[in-house]
């Protein structure tokens, strides 16, 4: 008789566990379409700035697509960009020139290890600075930014050093590829490893 109440009374338990948790995964859930901000939903611009020639002379592009892999979702802009994780696929690529684009894809990115897919995490540290934690060729980096958020919009600027992912070989092999394209007036081609960042979300 003691076993069969001690059973009923672990059921009971497991039962009200199980209810509790469902509960919150409810709430949770309907949180999370009641957000008032959605990365996903908004209008995200994912704008790059290399750099060739001795001089330093930019040259821009974008990535056209990202998936927005967890979080991303707020009451507040911030509360929807802090901690959400992406990825964006290498192939969404667009320099407007098809030969380079080309070029970045298969000699840069194609020799770096798992790196079809460029992954990371954003981070908000302060009202005005972050890190976006990035996964390329094997090595998670932190980038420091700076942001602004108005008319909701949010706005970010900062600078990546390739070397930091251990990819020189890679810009070595861009650089050979593109030698002629990539040579300034005092004759030296140059490809250089510092990349701007430049991303906005509209929402």
């Amino acid at each position: 008789m003691k076993k069969a109440l001690l059973l009923l009374a672990l059921i009971c338990v497991g039962f009200t566990s199980c209810k509790s948790d469902s509960k919150k995964e409810s709430k949770t859930n309907e949180n999370e379409k009641t957000a008032a901000f959605s990365l996903e939903k908004a209008e995200n611009e994912i704008n790059f700035t290399a750099y060739k020639y001795t001089e330093k002379t930019p040259v821009g592009g974008q990535f056209r697509q990202v998936k927005i892999t967890s979080g991303g979702k707020g009451n507040t802009i911030k509360e929807a960009i802090n901690n959400t994780e992406f990825s964006i696929p290498i192939s969404s690529l667009f320099t407007k020139n098809s030969s380079r684009d080309y070029k970045i894809q298969k000699f840069f990115f194609g020799v770096m290890s798992n790196t079809k897919l460029l992954s990371g995490k954003l981070n908000l540290d302060t009202d005005t600075t972050g890190t976006a934690t990035i996964l390329m060729n094997d090595v998670s980096y932190k980038v420091p930014f700076t942001y602004t958020i108005s008319n909701k919009t949010f706005t970010m600027n900062g600078t990546m050093d390739v070397s930091n992912w251990n990819a020189l070989d890679a810009l070595a092999s861009l650089n050979k590829v593109c030698e002629v394209l990539h040579t300034g007036t005092d004759g030296i081609s140059k490809t250089w490893s510092e990349v701007g960042l430049n991303i906005t979300s509209k929402f």
